[in-house]
Order: C-alpha cells, then sequence, then structure tokens
C-alpha cells in the first residue's frame, strides 16, 4: 500500500461541552494532515500528485477557516471536537478520493502543538 500525506492549517474558535461544564469561547490555529492510499501507483508513479491533494484539502477547510464552528453547518447539532472535525475533513475528502480508486487513510487534527485527534474507518 502507498500513501501520501499533506498538511495544510486553518484557524476557528469554537465552544465545547465536557460533561456538565461548557468551556468558554476559544480559538485554535488547527493543523490537519490528511493521508489518501493506494495499491497501485497512476501512470507517473504516483498515488496523486501533492498538490491534487492540497487543493482538496484546501477547498474543505477554507469553509472552517476563520469562523465560529459551532455556528457551520456541520456543527450545528455536534459538538465541533477536534474528532468531529476530523469525521467531517474524512468524509469530504472520500467524495474526491473513490472516485479516483483512492481511499483515505486517516485524517489528523492537530489543535495544539502536543494534542491531536485522528479519524480513520476500519
Amino acid at each position: 500500500m502507498y500513501e501520501i500525506t499533506v498538511q495544510k492549517t486553518f484557524s476557528a474558535a469554537h465552544t465545547l461541552d465536557i460533561g456538565s461544564e461548557r468551556e468558554e469561547l476559544h480559538g485554535h490555529n488547527f493543523k490537519v494532515e490528511a493521508t489518501v492510499a493506494s495499491e497501485e501507483l497512476n501512470a507517473d508513479g504516483l498515488v496523486l500528485d501533492f498538490r491534487i491533494l492540497k487543493r482538496w484539502v484546501s477547498v474543505i477547510l477554507e469553509e472552517l477557516d476563520h469562523t465560529y464552528l459551532n455556528d457551520r453547518a456541520p456543527f450545528r447539532d455536534i459538538s465541533p471536537t477536534s474528532e468531529h472535525i476530523a469525521r467531517f475533513i474524512y468524509d469530504r475528502l472520500v467524495k474526491n478520493a473513490a472516485p479516483l480508486g483512492l481511499k483515505v487513510s486517516r485524517v489528523a487534527v492537530w489543535e495544539s502543538e502536543n494534542s491531536k485527534a485522528v479519524y480513520t474507518k476500519s
């Protein structure tokens, strides 16, 4: 299995309900790592051109960048945790990757230098 990974960033604010407490409004400079995979390489010897994967991720992140995540459609009914953000990005990437026969391996969302959440389908 071959994999490629790109990293992009976005900035956004959110509030989270954890247990019985609501966190104060706060923001992060999120880092996103998106990985796609293929059993075979294309005619150019690539899984996918990095530029294409970067473009896919950029389009998704433009929807989230410099927003209050709780007000965005994907997070109106679920808490905008890093885990849910990773799943949202993963699901959107599948729509681009699947028609090309590629698998989205995982999406990691870092909300700080030392804290990340990863979503992958088993």
